[in-house]
């Protein structure tokens, strides 16, 4: 175990300026979304976001009437 971690070697550090080729470079790979998409998705998020609060807020309701009733019976 303690020679496997010795034998890998380890890789040589990159200067500053090459990282920050590396990054132009993968940021340029980036398929950035159009407006059409990110409204779509924008809408999509704010209808899940109503339909799962109308759905804990149900969930809710009916777990503080149970709890309501089971101490109405203390």
């Amino acid at each position: 175990m303690a020679e496997d971690s010795k034998t890998t070697a380890k890789a040589p550090r990159t200067s500053p300026s090459e990282f920050f080729k590396q990054v132009k470079s993968e940021t340029g790979k980036v398929v950035w979304p159009t407006r059409e998409e990110t409204v779509r998705t924008a809408i999509f998020v704010f209808i899940l976001m109503i339909i799962l609060s109308l759905f804990f807020l149900g969930v809710d309701t009916v777990f503080s009437a149970v709890v309501r009733w089971l101490l109405s019976l203390a």
